[in-house]
């Protein structure tokens, strides 16, 4: 079996973060602007804070490509901090002669501050904090642009889109394709309705204003997929949980469901299920997706849909009630550096998650060392199974 994993190091202020991907094919050509291009969506959407005024995120690749195309070996890459250049003191990896950071001792309700110190053992809650940020998921976007490529050379799109903030959700749409996509980042809030995004945004400035943090709910769309990726013969193989657990575990994502599996909770089988059809020129087809493209922990071919729900983020302009960890008085949370709501990013970080999750189905489906023994494998598969997609 062709192993594919990816992994990230590094810290919010630190000097840099870096993700290790693993397994990818040899002789694929990258996309060097689209990798870029992926690191500005994921620092893109109204009611961002002043941290994305001072990162602007590329990728350098330290080893794995050569002139532009994957060797087969390890991939690393590099984002490096920008901001390190003002945390370079209390952020260096080495003592710094003279100089003693100060602590954190009063934890954030909702984050990982207070358990991970008890935990690890750590009296500093900056040691906790800065690993836990969401700035991680910058390492998780460069891994995923890599995974993106890998799935496009095999007519795979991924896209995402921002269904909720806070109170406004916008028109559910059963009909999307690709093509719908093309302008999705243009909107402030990466909404494909119009009327929803200024009412999204409108909800922002208005709690921003309070002091409050948004959350909301978005939904990633995985086109192109042949049937089969996944398995229904052990439980950790099933597509389903797969996916669930890689977009769960993004910052402040609190749940995942897969097609309409909160609506269809709710429907009798009749209404919840999609009958299966064939015809000369179609061969076997659906007329609906209520499965959002996965059956028994497998594709079926049709679109793969993705939706999560995001909690406000934990670190408020006005902080809640806390203990100072050091005296064990009442105290507020800590205050640091924040967004609004990271709705609209963290639809981009999940596309990546689904991008990695998707290509590790892939190279364990079809193997190949080189790209091109890929390609053979999966139009091989195709035409056993007289797949039309």
């Amino acid at each position: 079996m062709t192993t594919f994993r990816f992994t990230t190091a590094g810290e919010s202020h630190g000097p840099g973060l870096v993700a290790i991907v693993e397994g990818m094919p040899a002789g694929l050509e990258l996309d060097r602007e689209a990798l870029d291009r992926d690191m500005a969506r994921r620092q893109l959407g109204h009611g961002r804070g002043g941290r994305m005024r001072i990162e602007t995120d590329t990728v350098e690749i330290r080893s794995g490509v050569r002139h532009g195309r994957t060797l087969g070996s390890p991939i690393a890459v590099l984002v490096a901090n920008r901001d390190y250049a003002n945390w370079e003191e209390r952020m260096n990896p080495w003592p710094v002669e003279g100089f003693a950071p100060d602590q954190v001792h009063l934890p954030r309700p909702g984050h990982a501050d207070l358990v991970g110190a008890q935990k690890y053992g750590h009296d500093d809650i900056r040691n906790v904090l800065e690993r836990a940020s969401a700035r991680e998921t910058a390492a998780r976007v460069a891994a995923g642009t890599l995974a993106r490529g890998f799935l496009s050379a095999l007519g795979v799109e991924v896209h995402s889109h921002v269904l909720q903030i806070a109170s406004v959700k916008a028109p559910e749409r059963q009909d999307l394709a690709p093509a719908d996509f093309a302008a999705v980042d243009d909107d402030p809030v990466r909404c494909l309705d119009a009327e929803a995004s200024k009412a999204m945004v409108a909800e922002i400035n208005r709690l921003r204003k309070a002091n409050e943090s948004l959350g909301g709910s978005f939904e990633v769309l995985a086109f192109g997929l042949v049937p089969g990726l996944g398995s229904h013969i052990s439980w950790e193989d099933r597509l389903d949980g797969r996916l669930a657990g890689a977009v769960a575990s993004i910052q402040s994502v609190k749940g995942v469901a897969i097609g309409e599996a909160w609506d269809v909770a709710g429907r009798p089988g009749s209404e919840a299920h999609d009958e299966i059809f064939w015809s000369e020129e179609r061969g076997y087809y659906r007329e609906t997706n209520h499965a959002g493209g996965l059956e028994g922990g497998m594709t079926n071919g049709l679109p793969l849909s993705v939706r999560a729900a995001i909690k406000p983020i934990s670190t408020l302009t006005k902080p809640l009630r806390s203990v100072d960890t050091e005296t064990k008085e009442p105290a507020q949370a800590l205050r640091e550096r924040t967004d609004s709501t990271v709705v609209p990013a963290a639809a981009v970080v999940a596309e990546a998650m689904v991008c990695l999750t998707l290509a590790r189905c892939y190279r364990e489906k079809f193997g190949g060392d080189h790209i091109d023994d890929v390609l053979a494998a999966v139009a091989a598969y195709k035409q056993r199974i007289d797949f039309r997609g």
